[in-house]
This record gives C-alpha cells, structure tokens and sequence, in this order.
C-alpha cells in the first residue's frame, strides 16, 4: 500500500479520553469539583457496606441517590470541558449537545436505579427479612449532609437550567400546595418555599424523612415492612423528580422547538414577512442546541431587483435577539415575464369566409423556434406554469369567425354574411382593430384563404 512519511499515529479511545481529561483538570475550577468526585466515592462505599450490613433496601435507595449526584459532579466537568472547545468541523455547532446527553443519561440511569429498587420490594413483600437499625439512621444522615453538601457547595449549570425549565413533578406540586398553606399562616417562609423548591434537595429531605419514620417504627413495634414501604416511596419520588428533567432533556436531543419561545418566533417571522423586498419566508425550522441556546435556518425568498446583504442583515437583526446560531439563506425571485411578438396582419387577410378558419402550424414544430413561455419548452415537460394572451399548449388554436349557429356537414346551405364592414372597424377577429396588429406567437400566418378584392374570392 502507500506510505505515508509524516502521517500521524491514531490515538486511541483511552488516549483521547486521558487527553481531554487532562485539558480539564488544568483548570482550577475543576479541582473543586474532583475533590468531592473522590469524597461521593468514599461516601458511596461505606453506605453499600451499612446497606449490607442493616439489610434495609429503604438505605440502599436513598444510597442511590448519592450514586446520582457523582453522575451531577461528572456532568458539571463535562460542562466545564463544553467551555473550553471550539466548534470544529465535525461539530460546526459546538459540543454543547454532550452536556445535553450527559443529563439525559444521568436521570435515565436514577430512573432505572428506582424500577431495581421497586422489583426488589415487590420480592421482599412476599418474604420480608429482619433489619438491623444498628447503622441505619447514621447512614441516613451521612448521606443527608453530603447529598445538600454537594448540590449547595456545586454549581451545576445543566442541572440547575434544566430544574428550572423542565415541568413540576408530583412531589414539587404537593410540596407547592402545603407550602401555600404554610406561608398563609407564617408569611416569613414565603422566600424559602415559593414559588417552588428545588427537586433535588426537596427529594433529598422526603427521602432521609422516611427512612427516620422507617427507624422509630421498626425500634419500637419491629415493624419491618415499613422498610419496604419507605423504598417504595423513594423509589417513587426518585422517578416522578427524575422524568420530566429526562422528558425535557430528550425533547432537546430530539432538535424539536421549545414550546415558551412558539410564539415569539411566529412574531418575529410575521415581522421578517413585511420587511422591504421580501416575499416569502419558508422552510424554517428552530430547535434547541443546548441549554439556553436557539440555533434555527430560514429560506427567504426577496424581489429581483432587492439588495441580497441588506435584507440579510435585516432579517438577522430581527432573529439574533431569540435565535443566537441562524443560518439565513437568500435567494432572489427568477419569474421572468416573456416576450410576446406582435405583427401587423396583411389586407389580403382581413377578408374570411365564413365557414373557413385560420389553420395554424403544428405546435410541436413551433416550439423549438419561438417559445412563447418563460419554460423552456421540452418534449416531455408538462405544460407551462405562465402563458399571457397566447394559445394554450395542450389546444390547438383556432378562431372561428362565424358568430351565426351553423349545423356543418348537414346539407343546409346558408348565405354567407358580409365581412367587410365589421372587419374594416376590427371587429371580426379578437385581438384585432383598425390600428392594432394581431397578437400571436406565430409570425407566419398562411394567407392562402384570403381574398383579392372585397367580396372576390380567389380563384
């Protein structure tokens, strides 16, 4: 095969993971974010070992959701990394779609660690086995402090845009509504509990609240179930907080049309419509890049004789405001109105009997010599889009002069009317005056059925 002196050597998947890795890792603001990566570790280790330990499966769902924030610590590197890249030529819109994925595979994988947890509950209501409370409220709370610890000492973009953006879950709506209630009568927590909490600390307090409710029980009637029941409720809340964070993240990977902004588009599209030398606005489309970021393309169609950079630039001023990533294309009108001939008809033309008509040369033949559209006529091409005064393709033209009712082919012989008069006023023929040309794609008109002198027909 050919060699190739100076080509480079090919990293591999693990070269290029350590490369990108050590790019963020240079910066400072990573470090923060390693530290309790290494921290969420430990943490997560001695909380499976008292989750063995106490046999509570109700301790092992909420140890998931500390599984869940080092998903958030990796997703916030991720974020920092999207920073530092430049869009390339693979990725001409950037790399803003990982941060994206990295929350959708994030939720998608709580998701799945709740439905775990719901068909081990459902096996252990069949057979319940005995828990031991030695370690089972000290994990509660050492997974309570690190779990607030992280999301209030982290600031995660992805995940904070997308609790915000995406809907309300079953447990904010219920929390909303005894809030409500709670700041009629103390309107001082009213900063602290409206308009609506955050998902993951709000999950965080209901969760380690159930497993003290699963404690009390189980020390003082050795009620074991209700550590089944308590990881069935986490195991709900876990879902119900994670889906519309993964319905909203998925909507976006999907490059569909955030539903909040419809409406402003529309209006700045109808604004675009009336701009100066614009026709037609079509084929566009807007979707959602990434977190905060519209990019959209538009087809806008403008006059022949409209300034192609000016209506750019006006177009992409109205659009910039809500769409940051646009691709406008232009293209100018190419209706062009043909060129019809018109020539004078001789006096020996004028002159028609009544029962004859002007034949007119074959179409076919007539086409390759003087089109009389602004299509280029093909054999096989449908009729044209555009015809002005000029017969019709698919008829043969013809110009009966006779107005009178006439059964041909019958026998009856009829006078023939005198011609000269109305003809002589431009009134016999359509088109046709006393100081007007007949207007015909066809130059050459056969004369052969005139006449020589009025009323004489020709021998």
């Amino acid at each position: 095969g050919t060699i190739h002196l100076f080509r480079k050597s090919q990293r591999s998947l693990i070269g290029k993971l350590t490369h990108e890795f050590r790019l963020v890792a240079a910066d400072r603001r990573s470090w923060k974010i390693l530290l309790f990566g290494a921290i969420n570790l430990v943490c997560i280790g001695f909380l499976l070992m008292w989750c063995s330990s106490t046999n509570s499966i109700a301790l092992t769902a909420y140890t998931y959701l500390t599984i869940f924030d080092l998903f958030s610590l990796v997703t916030c590197l991720i974020s920092y990394w999207v920073m530092m890249k430049k869009p390339s030529p693979v990725y001409s819109f950037g790399f803003e779609r990982f941060e994206v994925l990295a929350v959708f595979a994030s939720t998608v994988l709580a998701q799945l660690g709740a439905l775990f947890i719901l068909k081990e509950s459902v096996e252990r209501f069949l057979e319940q086995p005995e828990i031991h409370t030695g370690r089972l409220l000290v994990g509660t709370f050492v997974a309570l402090f690190f779990n607030l610890f992280t999301m209030l000492s982290i600031k995660n973009k992805p995940f904070a845009y997308v609790s915000e953006a995406a809907s309300t879950s079953w447990l904010q709506e219920h929390v909303a509504d005894l809030s409500r209630s709670i700041c009629g009568i103390i309107p001082g927590l009213s900063s602290i509990f409206l308009p609506r909490m955050n998902p993951f600390v709000l999950i965080d307090i209901a969760g380690a609240l159930a497993l003290c409710i699963t404690y009390m029980l189980i020390e003082i009637n050795n009620y074991f179930a209700v550590d089944t029941a308590s990881a069935i409720a986490i195991a709900l809340m876990t879902f119900g907080t994670m889906y519309p964070m993964s319905v909203y993240s998925g909507k976006v990977l999907l490059q569909t049309t955030p539903p909040h902004v419809i409406g402003q588009l529309d209006k700045l599209l109808r604004e675009v419509s009336t701009l100066d030398g614009v026709l037609e606005v079509r084929n566009e489309h807007f979707w959602t890049l990434g977190f905060g970021t519209l990019a959209g393309s538009v087809h806008v169609r403008i006059r022949r004789d409209a300034n192609e950079q000016m209506v750019l630039a006006h177009v992409t001023n109205r659009l910039y405001t809500l769409v940051s990533t646009l691709t406008v294309q232009i293209f100018k009108d190419d209706w062009i109105r043909p060129t019809l001939s018109s020539v004078p008809i001789a006096n020996n033309i004028l002159n028609l009997s009544d029962h004859h008509i002007i034949p007119m040369p074959s179409l076919k033949a007539a086409d390759n010599l003087n089109p009389v559209t602004s299509t280029p006529a093909k054999p096989s091409s449908p009729p044209p889009e555009f015809s002005f005064n000029t017969p019709g393709k698919n008829v043969s033209p013809v110009i009966l002069l006779n107005t009178q009712t006439k059964p041909y082919g019958l026998g009856f012989n009829h006078g023939s009317a005198p011609y000269s008069s109305v003809l002589s006023q431009g009134l016999g023929i359509p088109g046709t005056g006393a100081a007007q040309g007949f207007r015909t794609g066809f130059a050459n008109v056969p004369s052969r059925y005139g006449t020589n002198a009025r009323g004489q027909p020709r021998p």
